[in-house]
């Protein structure tokens, strides 16, 4: 099933100036020019849905979304893929291990289809709090295309750019030249054990598995069979495989954080390019690290806050965006309570001003030199923080009229995200004290349900709840309620 479906509507590009991206790839800025004429071709990795996405993970949907908008906004017609890993995703995001799907549904104690359907859900949730446009993103999941993955492990094979051992199906990255040139590393670099366990059988420390079989006498939760035997497919193998049927053999922009550079999407140009002979990716985009401590935020060092733990705490999820907008998306970030919320006063007190002008305007608009020099920031390689600073000074300013105060706002909106034109009225989560007992009932009923893993019910609670009116998160005490 394909969650969501890009629009089709044409648009011809009308921006004044060129948009410049940093490139990975050449670890230049780049003037951006699209394989077509006004049409962009875009694949962000999306998450492994075994659990709940932290906000370390958020930053690289929010940038991607921020990079989307702009593209969008200048005038081209965007098409976007977000991949949902539910399968072959192991620990240690290596060749070894256990399935991470497995892990989180015998935590959990349901079915795999289960686990990542509910976090699935709870991904786009966070998406949606976070305005992410996701009607112009397709979601595919990499069970929905084992076919696909399997014909092109078969294709690679044939082409002699894979090989056959005891545990499955692994790419020769030693028949790839150029493997390793997104970061500058070759296969002969990778010492043994410097990515993952040692496997005797393998050419090389760096070749990567493109189906892994079930060993003999277990059984997985997900398998399939394949020419490999019964197993499942590599966790790289499904971005290409995904990027290829949906996008074309050769797309404008991948999207990604840092940490996925190396390995994976390593990984996906080797076994796309050597199939195909071209170009996979032009321009490669990576986000850096969201940092607690000094620390980069992970799962594994149990340094992660929620997105739900933020709405607990009344800050608008809003002001998780503002805060990641006001950092360049290559520059490492630091997360602590007392930043965010900083930025949720910064935020609210923007809206407060953007109301004033919404009257004093009375939403007309009018261009300015701030206008054009905002948009020229966004259009260097998203400059958000250097963009946010030309919003504050054209609002603030006495020398600037309603009008050309409004339109900064209309362009900032289209670009930031942050709902200016329609700025948020705050939230507040309710007590539990002051709601009505019908609707108390149903929170008790939902929380029942979730602590028993019933979450088929507690989904019916859930929306049961949204159609009187409540907003419904799911937090680490319970349900959060807040009214509409």
């Amino acid at each position: 099933m394909i969650w969501k479906i890009f629009s089709r509507k044409s648009h011809a590009v009308t921006s004044a100036t060129s948009i410049f991206l940093t490139n990975s790839l050449t670890r230049k800025k780049e003037r951006f020019v699209p394989i077509k004429p006004g049409i962009v071709t875009m694949y962000s990795c999306g998450p492994t849905v075994y659990s709940k996405v932290h906000i370390g993970n958020l930053r690289a949907y929010i940038f991607s979304d921020t990079l989307a908008r702009v593209l969008k906004h200048a005038g081209y017609r965007v098409h976007r893929i977000m991949n949902i890993t539910d399968v072959g995703h192991l620990t240690g995001d290596s060749d070894d291990g256990e399935d991470k799907i497995e892990i989180g549904a015998k935590r959990e104690g349901v079915s795999a289809q289960e686990i990542s359907e509910r976090y699935t859900r709870l991904f786009l949730d966070d998406l949606v709090a976070l305005n992410v446009d996701t009607h112009n993103i397709t979601f595919p999941r990499a069970t929905e295309y084992i076919k696909e993955q399997i014909e092109l492990a078969h294709a690679l094979e044939e082409k002699g750019f894979a090989y056959r051992i005891k545990d499955g199906l692994y790419f020769n990255t030693e028949r790839f030249p150029s493997y390793g040139k997104l970061g500058g590393f070759s296969s002969a670099s990778l010492k043994p054990g410097a990515r993952v366990k040692i496997n005797p059988e393998k050419h090389s420390p760096a070749d990567f598995a493109l189906w892994k079989k079930t060993p003999s006498g277990a059984k997985r939760l997900q398998e399939w069979n394949s020419p490999w035997g019964r197993g499942c497919p590599g966790w790289h193998l499904e971005c290409s495989a995904m990027a290829r049927t949906l996008l074309g053999v050769e797309i404008d922009i991948h999207t990604g954080g840092e940490d996925l550079a190396y390995t994976h999407h390593n990984a996906e140009i080797a076994q796309s390019e050597a199939v195909s002979g071209r170009t996979f990716a032009h321009y490669w985009l990576h986000n850096a690290y969201l940092t607690m401590n000094g620390e980069k935020a992970s799962k594994s060092i149990g340094n992660v806050t929620y997105l739900s733990q933020i709405i607990e705490q009344d800050i608008h999820p809003l002001a998780l965006r503002y805060f990641f907008l006001q950092a360049h998306y290559r520059t490492p970030l630091s997360f602590s309570w007392d930043a965010l919320k900083a930025s949720n006063e910064a935020l609210e007190r923007l809206w407060r001003t953007a109301r004033r002008v919404a009257d004093d305007s009375e939403m007309h608009g009018k261009p300015s030199k701030y206008q054009k020099s905002f948009i020229a920031s966004m259009h260097d390689d998203l400059n958000t923080s250097h963009a946010l600073g030309i919003l504050w000074k054209a609002v603030k300013s006495e020398d600037v009229s309603p009008a050309q105060k409004w339109q900064i706002l209309v362009d900032a909106d289209a670009l930031l995200g942050l709902s200016l034109t329609k700025p948020s009225t705050m939230q507040r989560n309710v007590p539990r004290d002051q709601l009505p007992k019908n609707i108390l009932d149903i929170i008790k009923k939902r929380d029942i349900a979730r602590d028993a893993k019933d979450f088929s019910t507690a989904d019916a609670l859930r929306t049961k709840l949204q159609n009187l009116g409540y907003e419904v998160k799911d937090g680490e005490n319970g349900t959060i309620i807040s009214r509409r």
